[in-house]
């Protein structure tokens, strides 16, 4: 029979006696006060727990926006106007909701921008890497959910479209939408499942958050370098050093989130979502949220059938060719560790990925345009949306075409450090003697 766990500090009184039965304050000490990370990680690794902080502040809001939500056609957007002028700050509670999740998105894209910078999905972070990927998708869903509970115009006709996008799907796609809609059409039904699917997913999304940490702390976290971690020199525990870093990046979050909080709340909304649901009267242009935008473009730009040239054979018409590239454009996310063969990780030693990293990037950003334009829209003359193609298309030929087959064949990666703390070391002399050079100077 083992012998009875006790904490390693051996603490005595309450603490001692709570750790000696259920070990949580030894386990926190192990997962976070005394758990060792590479010592050179940038404050580009801050954006993780900033997410985290965000999830809750979410979480929190919606418990308290739902107590006052009445999830009715005839009711929702009262509702809301009520929360909004006579519930005691709620206004203020709904404006953090609603800005909260722009800026959730905003940290949640730069932490899988520099992941994908610095290679940390690949060997032997996999598995981290996808259940981000897996948040990821369960946030859009929550997103989208929730965009539709304030039962404005923006809410309603965005629900129409994107739930008619499962029509495509052969067979069964007028099925699926049934029963999105709970009847033939977006009703009370629609908005009542709506509502208990956004109140659910934050939770779910908190429990592959708890597998997405409990991954990351068995392989460790990656690093500027990309290189393993080779000796007790290379770390330093989370705290003091690391938490007092996330601490000054939440201080500026939550100052950047406060300035749209108080003075412009309903900048990333849309005016039309504060008009009332009409059926009857569609908007002039439907757009989603920012977040989406990239997504809406990949969709739009589709408006061709894949088939058999000059003949009347096709196989994929081009509203499911517009769907299959919205959620191909989320799901090769989940293969990109077996796309990238290159052996180095971070981005700092392969000069030709920097480049295509950096296209890429800027495309992402250009259908985040290119969604938020009319379908019209027009550019140097020509059709707006041939150029979100065109995005579209390196969008998926950095993932199928340049990962996997160009760089690795023709790309020489730079010689790698040998170990983090040397290379660390070399950093500090290198400031050292910029700064006594400066001072010989003066």
């Amino acid at each position: 029979m083992s012998a009875p766990h006790t904490s390693p500090e051996n603490a005595k009184g309450v603490t001692g006696w709570l750790d000696s039965r259920l070990p949580v304050i030894s386990l926190m000490n192990r997962s976070l006060r005394d758990f060792p990370e590479p010592k050179n990680l940038s404050y580009m690794w801050t954006f993780g727990s900033l997410a985290g902080i965000a999830l809750v502040i979410m979480i929190v809001t919606g418990i308290l926006l739902a107590a006052q939500y009445t999830p009715h056609v005839d009711h929702a957007f009262d509702s809301v106007e009520r929360i909004m002028r006579d519930v005691n700050y709620g206004w203020l509670i709904r404006y953090i909701h609603s800005n909260g999740a722009s800026f959730f998105f905003l940290v949640v894209y730069i932490h899988m921008f520099r992941g994908l910078y610095y290679g940390s999905y690949k060997k032997p972070r996999e598995l981290v890497w996808m259940l981000g990927v897996l948040m990821f998708l369960l946030m859009m869903a929550t997103a989208f959910m929730g965009y539709v509970l304030p039962w404005g115009q923006m809410s309603f006709w965005g629900a129409t479209v994107i739930t008619n996008l499962f029509s495509a799907v052969p067979i069964v796609g007028d099925t699926i939408v049934q029963w999105l809609w709970g009847g033939f059409s977006i009703d009370n039904p629609t908005l009542n499942r709506f509502f208990a699917l956004h109140y659910l997913f934050p939770f779910v999304i908190v429990a592959v958050v708890v597998l997405h940490i409990w991954a990351l702390h068995v392989v460790g976290s990656n690093n500027p370098l990309g290189i393993d971690v080779k000796s007790a020199r290379d770390q330093v525990p989370f705290h003091p050093y690391f938490t007092y870093r996330d601490m000054l990046g939440l201080a500026v979050f939550l100052f950047f989130f406060s300035l749209f909080v108080f003075y412009a709340p309903n900048y990333l909304g849309h005016p039309d979502n504060y008009i009332p649901a009409d059926p009857l009267v569609t908007p002039p242009h439907i757009v989603p949220e920012w977040y989406f935008l990239p997504f809406y473009a990949m969709l739009r730009a589709i408006t061709f059938d894949i088939g058999i040239p000059f003949t009347s054979v096709v196989f994929i018409d081009a509203k499911l060719g517009g769907v299959l590239t919205m959620l191909g454009a989320v799901l090769i996310l989940f293969v990109l560790p077996w796309l990238d063969r290159s052996p180095v990780r971070s981005g700092r030693f392969r000069p030709l990925f920097r480049v295509c990293f950096w296209v890429f990037l800027v495309c992402c950003v250009f259908l985040g345009y290119v969604g938020a334009r009319p379908a019209d829209a027009v550019l140097l003359g020509l059709p707006l949306q041939w150029f979100g193609l065109l995005a579209t298309a390196y969008y998926f030929a950095f993932f199928v075409v340049l990962l996997p087959f160009v760089l690795p064949r023709v790309e020489k990666e730079v010689e790698l450090p040998a170990s983090i703390s040397e290379a660390f070391a070399d950093g500090v002399a290198k400031k050292k003697r910029g700064k006594g050079a400066e001072e010989a100077k003066a």
